[in-house]
Order: structure tokens, then sequence, then C-alpha cells
């Protein structure tokens, strides 16, 4: 089985993870995209974090109906950060014959080398960089700095003696970011297209739990008249 994996604080999970996942699972024919909610955040230690439970749970009704998207728990079930090595290497154990391939960000991928285990992972899956436009000559540079023994496949494409490879990526560009989502919510804006209509539809019917970690909402604008 052919096996994407999509982590991220999702908090909260929003349109633009949605379609990068359906992107990699299609234009790699992958039998499954797995959306990962981190259960402690190692490197980005973001104020305002929802509670793990809420988060799966949006990332679930993010998903819902979407043939291929799978939401995985795993990160709340091991106490202490979630790093992405313990990740995968809890993939690996539970499908040892499984094709794992890793997805993240260009802008992220430059900062492997900063991670716990961060220039293993490409041993442990294959890594798919999406969104050539950020920074396709920083990945090509990357690549040849921190695994010289890489051989290039062809356009955007490193084959590893492992066996792994690193692969860009292209997809439709949907700068979307959750601070974003968060600041409009708080605001009463309309997060249509934004967000899954059920993501939408949980923050407000959670909206007094939401706001213990995303502040108070501002007064609610009167209704305008007909």
């Amino acid at each position: 089985m052919k096996v994407g994996i999509l982590g991220g604080t999702f908090n909260p999970v929003h349109t633009g993870h949605v379609r990068m996942a359906v992107e990699v699972l299609e234009q790699l024919g992958l039998d499954r995209v797995d959306l990962v909610p981190a259960g402690e955040p190692p490197h980005k230690q973001e104020a305002g974090l929802l509670p793990f439970g809420l988060r799966l749970d949006l990332v679930r009704r993010a998903i819902k109906g979407i043939p291929g998207l799978a939401a995985n728990p795993l990160e709340a079930e091991r106490p202490g950060p979630s790093f992405t090595c313990d990740t995968l290497t809890c993939y690996r154990t539970g499908g040892p014959a499984d094709e794992f391939h890793f997805i993240l960000g260009a802008s992220t991928f430059l900062e492997l080398h900063t991670w716990r285990r961060g220039l293993e992972i490409p041993a442990l899956a294959s890594l798919v960089v999406v969104n050539r436009w950020e920074a396709a000559d920083g990945v090509a540079g990357f690549v040849a700095g921190h695994w010289p023994e890489a051989v290039p496949g062809g356009a955007g494409l490193w084959r590893l003696p492992g066996g792994n490879v690193i692969r860009l990526l292209d997809i439709p560009r949907l700068d979307i970011k959750g601070e974003h989502i968060r600041r409009r919510w708080h605001d009463w804006r309309n997060l249509s297209l934004l967000v899954p209509d059920g993501v939408r539809e949980r923050l407000e019917a959670r909206a007094g739990e939401v706001e213990r970690y995303w502040g108070e909402r501002r007064e609610r604008p009167a209704e305008k008249a007909d």
C-alpha cells in the first residue's frame, strides 16, 4: 500500500491542507493520505492551540466524504513531543511492506536540518515537497548539500540509495494560514471556502471552548436590516 502522511498542528485544519492532501493523492496515485494532527508540537509552540481531541474532530469533518483521505490520531497515543522521526518509525513498524510518502512544504523542507533526526527522515519515507514556486532553487541546493548520494532522476526528482525519493510537486497555490483563520473567526468574519463547511460549523457549535484557547471574540456585529 502506498500511503501519504501530512502532519501539522491543524489549528484549525483548512482548505489548503485538504487540497494539498488530495493533490498528492491523485498526482502520485497513492492509496491513502493520512492527516496526522500533532499531539504536542515540538518546533511550533503555537499560542492558543486547541485541544487535540477538537483538532482531530475538525480534521475528520474536513475530510468527510473525500475518498482516499483519513485522519490518524497516533500522535496523541504516546507521551512527549510529536517528533516526525518517531511518527514515521511508528508507520514503518505498523506497515513494514508499505510505501510511505511524507508531505511537507518547500520552506519547511529547508528547515529539516534543525529537526530532531531531520536529515534521517528520507531514510524513513520518501519526501514530497509541494509548491515548487515557493523555493525550487533552494530545494535543489539543499538536497545536494545534505544528501550528496542522491541521484537526479529528472526534473524535481532525486533517488536515494535506500530506494526512497525526494520529489518536488506542483499543486495549486492556496495561501491560507491558521492565524488568518483564527483572526477572522475572532472578528466574526465569514470563513466560507477558507475552511471546509464541517469545520466552520463545528467551530461555531464549540465556540465557548474555542474562545478559551483563541481568545474571547469581539462583540458580534449587528445584523444588517434588509
